[in-house]
């Protein structure tokens, strides 16, 4: 039974900083591409970050690069994103996501919600003003 758990949301300032992070089971996770996603009130989930497999390659929506950094850690099962200089439009609730195993394709794939198999419940980041 594969598991994605996500941790770490929470209520931050602007400008602040929070580190969420995903733990996963049930599936060897070295060899998934993992990806973070969001999804605002009323608004549809929009990609934020991916990393490949072998955490060599990372994609970035335009809206938070150069503030928000996905990592993983494939002896711990994990996946982070890193989020510095947080605005009010950050807010949402948070999902990672897998996709594979050794799965090809990267790019405009990895951005795509449905190429993804696996899914968290989700964790809640608010930005307050």
């Amino acid at each position: 039974q594969v598991q994605l758990v996500e941790s770490g949301g929470g209520l931050v300032q602007v400008g602040g900083s929070l580190r969420v992070s995903c733990a996963t089971s049930g599936l060897t996770f070295s060899s998934y591409n993992m990806g973070w996603f969001r999804q605002a009130p009323g608004k549809e989930r929009e990609f934020v970050a991916a990393i490949r497999w072998s955490g060599g390659s990372t994609l970035n929506a335009d809206s938070v690069k150069g503030r928000f950094t996905i990592s993983r850690d494939n002896a711990q099962n994990t996946v982070y994103l890193q989020m510095n200089s947080l605005k009010p439009e950050d807010t949402a609730v948070y999902y990672c996501a897998a996709r594979g195993p050794w799965t090809t394709g990267w790019g405009d794939r990895s951005r795509n919600a449905g190429e993804y198999d696996y899914w968290g419940q989700g964790t809640q980041v608010t930005v307050s003003s």
